[in-house]
């Protein structure tokens, strides 16, 4: 039986990273109850392929590229090169993607950085390197990418010293992508998620002294949900905010409002 929510994305091809788990996992299917065209990828091919067998048993138009490893110029030409195989074109991006390692600078070594940078920022250049040509031919389309809290915002406590620096990064770079496609109807924008509520932070959540801590910052005082993100990604992707672009949006209850 299908989910469709709605028709906002119909008639839109969308390649969304990550699709295994998390945040990208909650992006990738709401778009496909949406109305969209999903390709989805991660480097964890079971993950990936039970997101894609769940899309299909609702109905949904999904396909997936597993594993793909988007550290690797060919990783990422590969996959959008299965969307537009697929599908003709692409007019969504959304680089949910990522791999951090989290240590303080004590800690951490030059390795460790390394990878880091690789998994938040290379990631995202590459996926965005092999899609804008794709884009251009389209006439235009919507760069999602995401940043963090952390690329405004030290966290007490929290060992982030390469993650900020990665999410910061795809900060800056998303603003320059959003006035180099700005000519082409390509817009860019960044969403900056608090602490959600995922595989890879459950650790993190479980402990109650930092579940508390992360908590006294937010003015709305429980954690985020990868399906609070995909709503906010659904409208960035839309032609709802085609006059947004070189956006920052945050989403964390209201953390670093203050």
């Amino acid at each position: 039986m299908s989910t469709l929510l709605s028709n906002r994305l119909a008639g839109k091809v969308a390649v969304v990273t990550g699709t295994g788990a998390g945040i990208g996992k909650g992006v990738g299917l709401m778009f496909a109850r949406h109305g969209a065209r999903v390709v989805g990828c991660d480097i964890d091919a079971a993950a990936a392929q039970a997101t894609a067998e769940q899309a299909r048993a609702e109905g949904l138009a999904f396909d997936s590229l597993h594993p793909c490893d988007l550290t690797t110029e060919a990783g990422a030409q590969a996959l959008i090169d299965k969307a537009v195989a697929l599908h003709g074109g692409i007019d969504i991006l959304v680089n949910a993607a990522a791999m951090g390692i989290f240590a303080f600078i004590d800690d951490m070594t030059y390795a460790d950085w390394r990878r880091t940078l690789t998994g938040e920022l290379d990631i995202v250049f590459l996926a965005c390197k092999a899609a804008w040509p794709h884009l251009l031919a389209r006439g235009g389309g919507s760069i999602v990418n995401f940043a963090s809290a952390n690329a405004r915002q030290a966290l007490q406590g929290s060992g982030a010293l390469a993650h900020c620096a990665g999410k910061g990064g795809v900060l800056a770079m998303t603003r320059q992508l959003a006035m180099e496609g700005g000519p082409h109807r390509i817009r860019a924008n960044t969403i900056s998620p608090g602490l959600i509520v995922t595989a890879a932070t459950a650790p993190v959540v479980a402990d109650p002294e930092f579940e508390a801590q992360v908590l006294r910052k937010k003015m709305i005082k429980r954690l985020g949900q990868p399906e609070d993100v995909a709503w906010l990604a659904t409208f960035l992707a839309s032609d709802e905010s085609s006059w947004i672009t070189g956006a920052d949006h945050a989403i964390d209850g209201g953390a670093t409002a203050w």
